[in-house]
């Protein structure tokens, strides 16, 4: 029975072969693909994945987001609500109540 030492040993000399084959047949793929790109006139452009959903690569300046004039008002606290969002605690059953108006 093999021992641990031999094992490792083993394992290293494993890796570097796969290493080592690895990177000739990488060679060879990467010379066909630029063969094939070469004979049908393709470009790494063509090859690339598109964003097909979304904004465009690149555009990612945003819109400032613009407060909402508050709707209801608390006469009590003086705290205001826009009527978006999880309602507060003080408009109660009655909204009607606090609405500012306009």
């Amino acid at each position: 029975m093999a021992t641990y030492k031999q094992l490792l040993a083993e394992k290293e000399a494993l890796e570097a072969k796969l290493n080592e084959v690895r990177a000739t047949e990488v060679a060879g793929v990467i010379d066909k693909i630029r063969d094939l790109m070469t004979e049908y006139g393709l470009t790494a452009e063509d090859i690339l994945p598109r964003r097909k959903r979304g904004r465009p690569a690149g555009s990612s300046a945003k819109k400032p987001a613009s407060a909402l004039p508050p709707k209801y008002m608390d006469p009590k606290t003086g705290k205001t609500w826009s009527g978006r969002g999880r309602a507060p605690a003080w408009l109660g059953k009655r909204p009607e109540r606090f609405l500012i108006e306009q």
